[in-house]
């Protein structure tokens, strides 16, 4: 499953860019306003190793009416070798103050140019696929999410495809019929992926689009925490299930499990218990490795009365995709609520 992690990529992107951006005005108009170009001998280059790594540190020498000058310049890279000419900027008035006149600020300007240009792409970009997806839920339906109807109770799979960039899921019942799943239609690294849900129980399908996983941390009143989240047609998964009523019960059980009481306006819809791969009771008894009790992410065991199963596979898609166990995007409730229990 492709993810991009981080105290929300875009922003990230952004500071960037404009660091960029900034840093390059800075040292293209400012920092060497007024000064005159030349060609400088280095004469000597030290380095300095440090936490950051080693530092190439030059020093030149140059002549300016008739004047010879010796300085070291502030900048460092590992092509200064001694005896390389290099062009150098001086300030007229004061000939011994000189920087390296490698135009770096021109090739800040550049990246910082070309970062933005990507984020402005990636937002129409997604703009336009939000636009699309609006488009054909209006001309087929959208997925709404009808009365809880309890039935019998019955135990059902969710399961997730991996080892593919374009990874699925699916509800199964114990005979492995698939209930209901979403296919990925749109795989793509700047705009959220497009997901076609499939109601295999009520005959319908609807378009949908999967933003990417990202993660940042946040505090609460227990402990510093992380807060892993994707959008649903541009919305937060998390606040998309608290609009539609659902708040989830997580806590750890044994073999390092964990447990979801799944609520819908205060009343249980289901219970889930996070798995192996081997999601079938059958298949994980027919193996004998470690690896088949081990849960992986993904993949849950449910026990239902849900005749309509909408709105209980998009919550198990959020803990999923996002890789959280609580109903807030952290893992800090699980763990408080597990120490209730003891």
């Amino acid at each position: 499953m492709f993810s991009l992690k981080g105290i929300s990529v875009k922003v990230i992107a952004l500071a960037l860019a404009l660091l960029s951006l900034g840093s390059g005005i800075y040292f293209t108009f400012f920092r060497s306003a007024g000064f005159v170009k030349t060609q400088a001998t280095i004469v000597d280059v030290v380095d300095v190793a440090d936490d950051d790594g080693t530092t190439y540190r030059p020093t030149v020498e140059y002549t300016v009416d008739g004047v010879t000058y010796r300085e070291e310049l502030g900048e460092s890279s590992s092509s200064y070798r001694v005896g390389k000419v290099i062009p150098v900027l001086y300030d007229p008035k004061d000939p011994s103050t000189v920087h390296d006149g490698s135009f770096m600020g021109l090739y800040l300007m550049a990246i910082g140019a070309v970062i933005l240009a990507v984020l402005i792409v990636t937002w129409i970009r997604g703009k336009k696929s939000l636009d699309e997806v609006k488009a054909l839920q209006e001309e087929h339906g959208s997925m709404s999410y009808p009365a809880s109807v309890p039935g019998a109770e019955k135990r059902l799979y969710f399961i997730t495809d991996l080892g593919t960039t374009k990874a699925g899921h699916r509800i199964e019942d114990a005979g492995r019929n698939v209930l209901f799943e979403a296919k990925m239609t749109k795989f793509t690294m700047t705009a959220p992926f497009g997901f076609d849900f499939i109601d295999r129980e009520h005959g319908t399908t609807t378009p949908h689009l999967i933003g990417h996983e990202e993660a940042s941390d946040w505090g609460n009143s227990l402990l510093f925490d992380n807060h892993y989240t994707f959008t649903i047609d541009g919305e937060d998964i998390w606040k998309h299930l608290k609009r539609n009523g659902i708040t989830v019960e997580s806590s750890l059980t044994g073999a390092a499990r964990t447990e979801y009481r799944i609520l819908r306006d205060g009343q249980e819809i289901a219970v889930a218990v996070s798995s192996s791969q081997n999601v079938h009771e059958e298949d994980e008894a027919a193996k004998s490795k470690l690896s088949s009790l081990v849960p992986v992410q993904g993949f849950y065991r449910i026990r239902t009365t849900e005749t309509d199963l909408r709105l209980l596979f998009v919550t198990l898609l959020a803990f999923a995709r996002s890789g959280a166990s609580d109903d807030r995007g952290g893992n800090m409730k699980t763990l408080w609520n597990t120490v209730k229990k003891m």
